[in-house]
């Protein structure tokens, strides 16, 4: 677990090696924002807030546009298109 900045709030963030890339994900305290590893049909059975965007690193995560959200993440306001920045902001 790494301490990530963003906007003067601090996230945990978490990066766990795979063969051929890394699973990333930044926490927030109602929600996280992962890469396309993660599955938003899984997030929505267990009522979790997750936005999923494309990016190779935690800052690439924070300009990245949201691709997909799941339910719980909406009603926080998270929205396909916006950065995942703003998603996180929306998960504190």
């Amino acid at each position: 677990m790494e301490k990530f900045v963003y906007d003067g709030l601090e996230f945990e963030a978490y990066r766990i090696p795979t063969i051929k890339t890394a699973l990333l994900f930044i926490k927030g305290s109602r929600g996280f924002v992962g890469c396309r590893y993660f599955d938003v049909t899984t997030a929505e059975r267990l009522g979790e807030a997750v936005a999923i965007v494309a990016a190779g690193s935690f800052d690439d995560m924070i300009r990245a546009e949201v691709l997909k959200v799941s339910p719980a993440a909406a009603e926080l306001g998270v929205k396909p298109g916006m950065t995942g920045g703003e998603a996180l902001k929306r998960m504190v």
